[in-house]
């Protein structure tokens, strides 16, 4: 049995959601660096891409990373929008959490089937 047959896209989604969070604790990191371009992961196009071809996701990263455009763009040319950031983070963090909570009530019936529970 493959992880795709006992934990469908959810493997992937998860670790999507966490590269997700890593690029965005980039940006919040960089928030007053002179130059720096805030950068996010298209989470929905990039599962998309897995989904239609079946690729890893690092190449649905690579495909589906775009730079943000500001809304009020800084004079030093620094993209990060603190509170946008914050809040896609956030964001985030709720979604992957929840895919992980998903992800551990699946481990938890395949245990209880194999101990015949």
């Amino acid at each position: 049995m493959s992880n795709d047959s006992l934990f469908g896209v959810h493997g992937a989604a998860l670790e999507l959601r966490s590269q997700r969070m890593g690029q965005l604790a980039s940006n919040i990191a960089n928030a007053s660096t002179p130059g720096y371009k805030a950068k996010d992961i298209d989470f929905n196009a990039a599962l998309a891409s897995i989904d239609a071809h079946g690729g890893s996701v690092d190449n649905a990263i690579d495909g589906n990373t775009l730079y943000r455009v500001p809304l009020q763009p800084s004079q030093d040319g620094n993209t990060v929008e603190l509170a946008t950031e914050q809040t896609a983070f956030a964001e985030n963090a709720v979604a992957y959490q929840t895919t992980l909570s998903f992800l551990n009530g699946r481990i938890g019936q395949i245990t209880r089937a194999l101990k015949g529970e």
